[in-house]
């Protein structure tokens, strides 16, 4: 059985936009925790792309890697992640490329099909692309072809300056069975947003394995699973950290979006039995608490999942307290 301190750690970063805060401060809060991460040893740092959310600043998510990617040495900087079917293949061909040629070596390029948004934000994202995301297969195969035109995806005459011949890998995100059976056919790396969609995980995981053909990219299977971590030095003070995240899912299943809001004491005066059942669930790829406590549940996450790295999420709303968390995340993973 695999342990803990044998899996690399990543991170997941949303930018969020806390209550008063600005996306400036955001972006800035974002450089500070990729420096101290790749100093904590952390493998790669990817930012999602979400749009018409106030309270996460990552929409422009290929110009904040850009960002990341040049304040930092040597981490693995990418998405986590591009949200395809909002985009031509061929921008995101470019725009990666270009990443790719400025920092060599060091750009993960994560998929989803997903739009990232309410739907009036999809239907403006998506205006004049036509695409729901069933076309997600087709606009992947052109995007690969972009890269490497002996693969005979990309239009005829249309080439990729920059991104031709570059090696990014290729990553496909999913919380269903699709993203997963599609990246095991085609030999990719599969990462599972169990941090907030885990109904489907392990049927998802069978399915990649399943399904799995080596290809250049891998011989054999690679799985990454997301993992909410509110980590402190006392069990009751990571639970107080974890409330601005319950509240921001919280509003989300009560179909509102916010800037994240400060800690709550006490979430029982704010919540019905009914919504903690579902936040609950939601969350329940969630460790929280002392090193002890997150040491026991990181492991017993990873002996249910087997997972090969675990890329950590933690929205919380003071940049100081995000930084001890990853930090004793950090000392957790290294700890035999």
């Amino acid at each position: 059985m695999k342990q803990i301190h044998e899996i690399p750690l990543s991170v997941l970063d949303l930018a969020p936009v806390i209550t008063g805060g600005t996306p400036e401060q955001s972006f800035r809060n974002t450089l500070d925790l990729a420096r101290h991460a790749e100093q904590w040893g952390y493998n790669r740092y990817w930012l999602a792309e979400h749009h018409n959310m106030a309270g996460i600043a990552s929409a422009a998510t290929s110009v904040v890697i850009g960002y990341v990617a040049g304040g930092t040495e040597r981490i693995r900087v990418g998405s986590g992640g591009i949200m395809l079917p909002n985009h031509a293949p061929l921008v995101i061909a470019e725009q990666f490329g270009t990443l790719e040629s400025l920092y060599p070596g060091r750009i993960d390029l994560g998929l989803g099909r997903a739009p990232g948004s309410d739907q009036p934000a999809a239907r403006a994202l998506r205006r004049g692309l036509g695409s729901d995301g069933n076309d997600f297969p087709e606009l992947l195969s052109e995007l690969r072809g972009y890269f490497n035109p002996a693969s005979g995806g990309r239009p005829l005459g249309v080439r990729a300056i920059p991104g031709e011949g570059l090696d990014i890998p290729i990553w496909l995100l999913g919380s269903s069975g699709f993203s997963a059976q599609l990246a095991g056919q085609l030999g990719l790396p599969f990462a599972f947003a169990s941090h907030f969609a885990p109904d489907y995980i392990l049927q998802a995981l069978q399915l990649y394995h399943t399904n799995f053909r080596p290809s250049e990219a891998l011989d054999k299977p690679y799985v990454m699973i997301g993992v909410n971590v509110f980590a402190a030095d006392t069990d009751e003070e990571a639970q107080l950290l974890a409330s601005s995240m319950q509240q921001q899912f919280l509003n989300i299943v009560r179909g509102r979006t916010g800037q994240l809001l400060p800690p709550l004491p006490n979430m029982d005066q704010l919540i019905t039995d009914q919504e903690r059942v579902i936040l609950n669930n939601y969350l329940r790829y969630s460790a929280v608490g002392n090193h002890d406590t997150v040491r026991a549940k990181l492991q017993a996450i990873l002996d249910e999942t087997q997972a090969d790295e675990f890329i950590i999420s933690g929205m919380m709303y003071e940049h100081q307290a995000r930084l001890r968390s990853y930090e004793i995340v950090a000392e957790v993973g290294h700890k035999k």
